[in-house]
């Protein structure tokens, strides 16, 4: 923590030294338009502006330090620090930017170094495992992170407090169920006695674990009219066909607030803790309550930002809310992806 605010403190000659916690700066800094030099880790002049320029945007300590009320401010890119956490496909913060850094500075592509761990940086992760003789679960636990040269605070994998049973279905591996409930390959293999490298058959029964379900923070819908204002009020507000809103949302979730799923998708519109995040801090600058107005608010405004991403083509925008932007740039619509989109424009033609 120390070592940020000191780096930043340094005049740029002094500061050629590569901090990774500084490429994690930088790229929350660069979501907020302040920083648009290179994610190099060097508090160079160009970082310790945008600090400043950020700090006074805030009305914070202009002292060109990230501490702790700066960090904060910068929400959810942020923090945590790198190494205070497990990392798993879904995370989204500093740490991540930081990993994302680390990965390409040793030969292993992740992608865009923008904080959100996704199946690019996965695959980027498990190479480097292999070729460091870790675990190859495409998680970063404390012994992959020490490889990285960083110490960690993260135990291997979280600590379940009991566990459940879990019936494979078609299309399971053990690393997908293995990330689904957070835990290592190695450690969920060891639970079942599994050989991690064999297939696992349909049907079988096994043992996960089972961390503590936190109070869901969003209301449960008793009305489903209700939902429906909501969706064309927000859907007028941002300019979005109200049509294509309530089909979107009728087939998230039935007009369900109380749904969440197994991925940690919540209410009516099924959003990821992370779009919530990235909605709030990047699209509005502000606060939505958790309410099931504030969950229909935050979905409209991300699929309001996603038809502008793609020049209105309602088609695209559905994938990209479905499997992601990045995605349905580079490799186009997968098949799955290609029928939750027909089915929300069908139903359009009903809502």
């Amino acid at each position: 923590m120390g070592a940020v605010a000191a780096v930043l403190a340094l005049p740029a000659p002094a500061a050629a030294g590569v901090n990774p916690q500084i490429a994690g700066l930088q790229v929350a800094l660069r979501a907020h338009g302040l920083y648009f030099g290179p994610i190099d880790g060097i508090s160079g002049n160009g970082t310790v502006t945008a600090v400043r320029e950020f700090q006074r945007r805030r009305h914070l300590p202009v002292d060109g330090r990230a501490g702790a009320s700066t960090r904060k401010a910068l929400g959810p890119l942020g923090g945590p620090l790198f190494g205070r956490r497990l990392l798993t496909r879904g995370c989204f913060g500093w740490d991540v930017a930081v990993l994302q850094f680390l990965l390409t500075r040793r030969g292993f592509d992740p992608g865009v170094i923008e904080g959100y761990f996704d199946v690019r940086t996965e695959r980027a992760l498990r190479r480097y495992q292999r070729s460091v003789h870790v675990a190859t679960d495409g998680v970063a636990g404390s012994r992959t992170l020490a490889a990285l040269g960083l110490g960690s605070r993260v135990p291997m994998a979280p600590r379940a407090t009991k566990l459940a049973a879990y019936r494979v279905r078609t299309g399971d591996t053990l690393t997908e169920i293995a990330r689904r409930y957070h835990v290592s390959l190695r450690k969920l293999a060891g639970l079942n006695r599994l050989d991690p490298g064999r297939l696992i058959l349909v049907g079988a029964r096994l043992r996960v674990p089972v961390r503590p379900t936190p109070t869901p923070r969003t209301a449960v819908v008793t009305n489903p009219y209700e939902v429906r204002v909501s969706l064309d009020r927000w859907a007028g507000h941002y300019g979005v066909d109200p049509h294509l809103t309530r089909a979107l949302a009728w087939m998230e979730s039935g007009y369900q607030n109380g749904v969440t799923s197994p991925v940690g998708a919540e209410g009516v519109m099924q959003l990821l803790p992370t779009t919530w995040s990235y909605v709030e801090t990047i699209l509005l600058g502000q606060k939505v309550p958790h309410t099931v107005d504030g969950n229909v608010r935050i979905g409209v405004a991300y699929l309001h930002h996603l038809l502008g991403e793609f020049s209105g083509d309602e088609r695209l925008a559905l994938a990209a809310w479905y499997q992601g932007a990045r995605a349905v740039r580079k490799r186009g619509l997968f098949d799955e992806t290609k029928t939750f989109v027909a089915d929300v424009l069908a139903l359009k033609q009903r809502m």
